[in-house]
Formats: C-alpha cells, sequence, structure tokens
C-alpha cells in the first residue's frame, strides 16, 4: 500500500526533479516507511510506501531488465495483490523480490495490455515500457485504490490523491460548474471528470496507455466474466458460497505485519469475523464504535455479543458531539475528492484507533451491499414502476428549496462502460446493482474508506470484493439474493449456520451518525458562516441556505442532507480551493478563518 505519482514530458526532456520532490512530499502520508525514484528518458516514476508485505526487499520501483535501457520496464503500484504467490508459480521466472507487486511486470510482458485479467487485487499502477516508449496506467476493477491525472501545459502528471497537484503547484483549483450540483445530488461526483476542473480519475477496469505524454489507447476490464445467472439449490449455493468466501478471506489475510478488521454487528462485518475467527489461530482484532447521547441506534452491545462470542481482543470507540465539531476539519483535510458521506467521521477515528493499536492492516466488509442485494432500494426496484418512490441512488436535490442558484439539470447515475459487457443481458435486480458498482461503490464507499485509513498510514481490505466472490454473488439467481422482503439472502443464511447469536434474519437498522441533531445545537450561528462562505455564495442562494439552518430541527431526513452536504462543501471548498489551511481549528475556526 502506497501513494504513487508520475511524469510524462511531451517533448521528450526529462521531467523536473524538483516537481517530482513535490509530488513525493504530498503523498507522505500514504507511505510513511520509504520512498523511491525512478526516471527514465521522458519519463519518471516514484512511490512512497507503506510496507505490508515483503518488508525488507519490497521498494519501488521494481525494474525489469535494470541496465538494459531497450529492454527496462519499472513499476509502481498502490495495493496488494492478494494471489501473487499463485502468479508467481504459473509464470515460472526469477524474481528479485518476495514482493506481491513484482509478478505484474512478469504479467505485462506475457499478455500486454490484458495483464490484469487474472489478478486478484485491489490496485492501482503505472509501468513505463522504455522499448516501446509508452507509459502504461492501470486500475483495478472495482476502484478500490484511486488514481488522478491531468495534462499540464509541459506533460502528463499522474497520483493517488490529486491534491497532490495542489501542493505541488501544478495546477489552480477550480470547480466545475455543474459539479457542486452534481455532488449535492449524489454525494460524489461520477465519470472521468472529479470536482475540479482538468482533473480527471482513471476510471474502474480502465488501462490507458500514454506516449509522448498523450492518451494514445485504453482498455477497459469487465468486473464481471460469467455470462449467465448461477442456479443452485439454497444448499449448494450455501455449500458454493462457504468455499469461495473462505478463499477470499485467506487470500486477504496475507501480510507481514498484523492486521485487524471493523466490527459493526451487522450482517456483512458479523460473517468476515466468523470467517476470520475460522482462519486464525490467534485473536483476531476488532473496532467497533458508537454514539452516546443520541437517539440513534447504537450497534455496540451486539457488536460486543458478537466479539465475546468468537474471542477477539475487541475495542469500543466513542465518537462524541465535540469529536464531529473537531475532527471534522480533519477528515475535509483527507478527502480532496469530496464524498459527502456521513461514515467518514466514524471510519476516519477508527482508523486513528487502530494506528494506535500498532496495526497497520483491516479488514472491512465494503461491497457486500452492492455483490449481494443488500439495499432496500434494491426492493423497491422490483416493484412495479407505479409504486416506485425515486429513481435509483438519486438522492432528492435542493433545488426544491431554491437553495441552488442554477436549477439542476435532471441527471441520474447512468450506466458506465466496463461493468458488464451485455447490460441488457441482465436482470432487473442485476441492473440496478451494476449502476451502484460503478458509481456509488468506487465514488463514495470505497473513497470514504481510502482517504480515511491512508491519511493515518492503515491499508483496507475489502474482501467481498475479490473478483471471484463477487462474481459468484453477482450472478446468483435473484431468490438467492432476495427473499421475503429480505436482502444478501445467501449471506443470511450462511451466518445463521455459521453464528445463531447473530441473528441473521431479524430486522437490522442501517448505520446511521447523527449529525442532524449535532447541527441542529448550533444550527442559528452556523447559518450565516456557511451562508457567506465563498464556494457557497458562488453556488446557492445565500438568504435560503440561512433560512434551512435557522429553522432546522434535525429531524427531516432530507433537510438534514441538505444541511449537512453545505457544511461539507463549505469546508471543503476553505480547504482544497481557497487554500485556508489553519492547523488544529474546529468548524468555526474553518469557516472563519480568512
Amino acid at each position: 500500500m502506497c501513494g504513487i505519482a508520475g511524469i510524462m514530458s511531451y517533448s521528450g526532456e526529462e521531467p523536473s526533479k524538483r516537481l517530482l520532490q513535490d509530488l513525493t512530499i504530498a503523498l507522505r502520508h500514504r507511505g510513511p516507511d520509504g520512498e523511491g525514484h525512478y526516471i527514465s528518458g521522458d519519463t519518471a516514476l516514484l512511490q512512497t510506501r507503506l510496507a505490508i508485505i515483503d518488508l525488507e526487499t519490497g521498494d519501488q520501483p521494481i525494474i525489469m531488465n535494470k541496465g538494459h535501457s531497450s529492454k527496462e520496464a519499472a513499476l509502481v503500484a498502490n495495493g496488494e495483490i492478494y494471489n501473487y504467490i499463485e502468479l508467481k508459480k504459473e509464470i515460472g521466472e526469477h524474481f528479485q523480490t518476495k514482493s506481491d507487486c513484482e509478478p505484474l511486470l512478469f504479467m505485462y510482458k506475457k499478455h500486454g495490455l490484458r495483464f490484469a485479467e487474472k489478478i486478484r487485487g485491489m490496485y492501482a499502477l503505472a509501468i513505463h515500457d522504455n522499448f516501446h516508449k509508452r507509459l502504461i496506467l492501470s486500475r483495478d476493477r472495482f476502484g478500490i485504490k484511486p488514481l488522478y491525472y491531468c495534462f499540464t501545459s509541459s506533460g502528463f502528471i499522474f497520483a493517488s490523491e490529486f491534491q497532490a497537484f495542489l501542493r505541488a503547484g501544478i495546477i489552480k483549483p477550480e470547480v466545475r460548474q455543474d459539479a457542486y450540483a452534481e455532488l449535492f445530488k449524489f454525494q460524489f461526483t461520477t465519470g472521468h471528470e472529479t470536482i475540479l476542473k482538468g482533473v480527471f480519475r482513471v476510471l474502474p477496469g480502465e488501462t490507458l496507455v500514454l506516449q509522448n505524454g498523450r492518451l494514445k489507447d485504453k482498455v477497459c476490464l469487465q468486473k464481471f466474466s460469467y455470462s449467465h445467472s448461477i442456479k443452485m439449490r439454497d444448499k449448494e449455493a450455501v455449500s458454493k458460497l462457504d468455499e469461495i468466501f473462505e478463499n477470499s478471506v485467506s487470500l486477504h489475510q496475507r501480510s507481514d505485519v498484523p492486521y485487524g478488521m471493523f466490527l459493526s454487528g451487522g450482517i456483512d462485518s458479523s460473517s468476515l469475523l466468523a470467517m476470520m475467527k475460522r482462519l486464525n489461530e490467534k485473536p483476531v482484532n476488532t473496532f467497533t464504535i458508537g454514539f452516546s447521547g443520541s437517539n440513534v441506534h447504537d450497534e455496540r452491545e451486539h457488536a460486543r455479543l458478537i466479539a465475546r462470542l468468537m474471542g477477539t481482543k475487541h475495542e469500543e470507540i466513542e465518537f462524541s458531539a465535540e469529536d464531529f465539531w473537531t475532527l471534522l476539519p480533519r477528515v475535509i483535510e483527507a478527502m480532496d475528492d469530496p464524498s459527502a458521506d456521513y461514515a467518514i467521521l466514524p471510519t476516519f477515528k477508527l482508523a486513528e484507533r487502530v494506528k494506535a493499536a500498532g496495526l497497520k492492516v483491516i479488514l472491512s466488509g465494503e461491497g457486500a451491499d452492492e455483490i449481494f442485494a443488500g439495499y432496500g432500494r434494491y426492493r423497491r426496484e422490483l416493484r412495479p414502476r407505479l409504486f416506485r418512490r425515486r429513481g435509483l441512488r438519486s438522492f432528492e436535490s435542493s433545488a426544491g428549496l431554491e437553495i441552488l442558484r442554477n436549477k439542476v439539470k435532471k441527471k441520474e447515475l447512468s450506466f458506465p462502460e466496463g461493468v458488464y459487457k451485455n447490460f441488457e443481458d441482465l436482470t432487473i435486480l442485476q441492473r440496478a446493482q451494476a449502476i451502484d458498482i460503478a458509481d456509488w461503490l468506487p465514488n463514495d464507499l470505497l473513497t470514504k474508506l481510502d482517504r480515511c485509513l491512508m491519511i493515518h498510514g492503515i491499508e483496507g481490505r475489502v474482501p467481498f470484493l475479490d473478483p471471484e466472490l463477487a462474481n459468484f454473488g453477482f450472478f446468483l439467481k435473484d431468490t438467492l439474493k432476495l427473499r421475503n422482503s429480505r436482502g444478501k439472502w445467501i449471506l443470511r443464511k450462511w451466518l445463521n449456520q455459521r453464528l445463531p447469536e447473530a441473528k441473521a434474519f431479524s430486522k437490522k437498522r442501517g448505520f446511521t451518525v447523527p449529525v442532524g441533531g449535532w447541527i441542529k445545537s448550533k444550527a442559528r450561528v452556523l447559518g450565516p458562516l456557511v451562508a457567506s462562505q465563498e464556494g457557497i455564495r458562488e453556488a446557492c442562494n445565500e438568504k435560503a441556505v440561512v433560512s434551512l439552518f435557522k429553522g432546522f430541527s434535525g429531524e427531516d431526513k432530507h433537510l438534514t442532507n441538505i444541511a449537512w452536504v453545505l457544511l461539507y462543501y463549505a469546508l471543503w471548498h476553505n480547504y482544497h480551493v481557497l487554500g485556508k489551511r489553519k492547523s488544529g481549528g474546529g468548524v468555526f475556526d474553518i469557516l472563519s478563518y480568512t
């Protein structure tokens, strides 16, 4: 796990070493254990390393045929290749290191731009192929690890986080005029374009080819490879899930450093813990967070029960109203690509505690809802159209309250390329899942996990997004995912057999964060500060913003979402666009900072 960046000049000149160093400094939080540079001709690569596997010889860049410039190829990678042992056996070559990433160079040598098809892992990587004079950028099929790029006056530049472009002075931060409306509507921005003009994402599963700093070709790796639904009886499906799930978790536990997991007490984390218990001789390290003094559902008691039954080394963390007002600016600092998801708050504090406990790897349950159809919106999508309340994944916009200056263009999340080649062949349920997997998952959930953990030097792993497990879950027949008004039916069935005390078929209340109550306590003071912030003034009607906060009760979910996104964007714009980076200040300090 690391931070990576690189430069490819248009002119053929050697990239600036000063710029390379500036990018390195900007990404050190992602890799505090070391750094490495590579310069050859018009291309430079860098890595800041978080050492997880092969602590002694796994430094990057990794160079193949070093000293033979015509055949030389160099790699920097951010992520983990979980099936690296199996790949090394298949390749059968002599390897310089014990690194999980070195096989990527040999896979590229053998398979060219289709090198990623057999990879089970999470990654964002760059390969400089000196023989073909090209730069290759590639990102894992689910977008677990991030990768951004921009075109400057002198060349092409990429990095794990686009804040590196800002801190290195490569670009001037300018918000796309339609992007804030997208953020307010979905809680994130989607597609190739980020919130900033001229900054782009490598999409999940994409492999880009550049020569002379210009984009020449693109290959897209499909997320799913099956061609039809998997038809199994209940007992057979549960048995097959057990086999594939065990294999995925086993691979995700490959590490040369201690690891733990986030335990909420819900279906996903309880299932993950049950499997980790099976595979580990020593007690698993588990971490749970809760919100005392609020009216939201608190699952700490249930998580505590599960932890005790599984014999874990369990820690409980408290997130308070004071944490909200003091930690939020630090969270915003980490979230350069804005994801206005309440869950960034507890995830950030959990990561802080994991670091203090001396762990560098955390397993988490992200992806299970998308793969096994856990969201209530999937059940709504199967209703007759007459009874559907609103479109899939469309958050109500603030347009009805006349908060945005310009009318919000009607935009729904679309089905991007590279998810599944025959979209029309999917069931209604699978189509709904596929859209979430393409947009919501990488741009919200996985962005949140990456930034909140990596700012603390923690690697997050998501076993439910292993390609083999994801393929199996996605193509199960619908009735094995949705049954009796319960999503994730097959996963519930598996958990009920392995851990009945988890009460897998009981109605679960979704995890939420009491931001409504916290904002309500200071809403009247907060309103004018938010409304007068430069980014908010540009996007919104100031009087409408003040009015929203003045009458804010914290009870209406829709209004709470709007108030939260307005506060989030005001802080984000202050920090990442205006550069108001006052260290150690709380929410009001940042909003008042000049």
